[in-house]
């Protein structure tokens, strides 16, 4: 493995609110949606990120930025970065910017896998303590039901780290109608990863739409519409959005070092089958050595179907962790190794 190089994996901040968004006549539902491109820009020079590529929908907005994503909903916003961002500080222009627009902050949630290069990150992603010491520290008081859990493996190199906070009881606090599912994958097939490096100096979305064809992403959910980007000189990036749910992926194909996530949001009115199926389907595109899968508000029989799902792609659940969280309810967090190469 390379000394230092590119962190694939991501730090993932989700943040959600209440406030009268709107009225009898049901006008300005928009609520965070209606932040300007320049209030978003602030917050993303505090991340040191930029955006890259846009779309939107009756529902939500998604960003694809120049390290990984940003989903805004009325009253819900999702930020994904890798590299070495600084996506919490974030924090504070975000409940800035919501207060301004009559909404309080009700949730945050935090998770990130094991940094591949750790010592690389800059404050106040050190270490998972100081990232929970800095949230804290930048949260409003009444968040008061609060829980930071590093959830092991077997496996040294993996390990999924969560805080959650909200103002609610955990027994007062709503059940979700959709649970997320998060995948970390490294050490890509080489074949595959190749396919994300530029070719003939082509970047931006044309590329992007190449690779996504190209490597068959577009199956993963084909009534999705794909917002997608490659950098120079590798590097993928892709929204997809489907109604009221997003879709993202993200590579870093870099030999040594490779690593590509996919994230996803599923119903629970709906067949765990559908779910595993999409799983499958974005692991196979990058046949991965090792994967790892957290999903959170997600029932039992989804976690033992993505466990029996993946056998067939020769990869063997080493290991199994759940525990309940404010706000998130029940995380599961499960890792696989391939059991040979072809």
């Amino acid at each position: 493995m390379a000394v230092s190089g590119f962190e694939g994996f991501e730090k993932r901040l989700e943040l959600h609110f209440f406030g009268d968004i709107d009225d009898d006549d049901g006008n300005n539902m928009l609520g965070l949606r209606l932040l300007d491109f320049e209030s978003l820009e602030q917050v993303l020079l505090a991340v040191q990120c930029t955006v890259v590529a846009a779309v939107g929908n009756p529902f939500f907005d998604a960003y694809v930025l120049s390290e990984s994503s940003l989903f805004v909903y009325p009253t819900k916003i999702i930020i994904k970065t890798c590299g070495t961002t600084q996506l919490l500080k974030s924090i504070p222009p975000l409940i800035h910017f919501a207060n301004n627009l009559g909404l309080t902050l009700q949730t945050c949630s935090y998770t990130r896998g094991n940094f591949i290069f750790p010592k690389s990150q800059p404050f106040p992603h050190t270490s998972f303590q100081e990232e929970v010491i800095y949230i804290e520290h930048n949260i409003p008081d009444n968040l008061c039901y609060r829980k930071a859990f590093v959830m092991p493996s077997k496996l040294t190199a993996h390990s999924w780290h969560v805080f959650t906070a909200t103002l609610l009881p955990p027994l007062k606090y709503p059940s979700h109608a959709t649970f997320t599912v998060e995948v970390c994958m490294t050490e890509l097939d080489r074949l595959i990863a190749r396919k994300f490096f530029s070719r003939d100096s082509k970047t931006g979305d044309l590329a992007g739409r190449d690779m996504t064809e190209l490597t068959g992403i577009d199956t993963i959910n084909a009534g999705a519409f794909i917002c997608d980007f490659a950098f120079d000189p590798c590097g993928y990036s892709m929204n997809g959005i489907d109604g009221d749910r997003y879709s993202t992926i993200h590579v870093t194909p870099e030999d040594g070092f490779s690593y590509a996530s996919f994230e996803c949001v599923g119903s629970v009115c709906e067949d765990p089958d559908d779910i595993v199926e999409t799983l499958k389907k974005a692991v196979r595109v990058f046949m991965p050595a090792t994967v790892s899968i957290s999903t959170s508000r997600c029932s039992r029989e989804v976690w033992t179907k993505v466990a029996r799902a993946l056998q067939p792609l020769g990869l063997k659940c080493q290991s199994f962790a759940m525990d309940e969280f404010p706000a998130a309810g029940t995380i599961s967090y499960q890792t696989f190794t391939a059991a040979r190469r072809k």
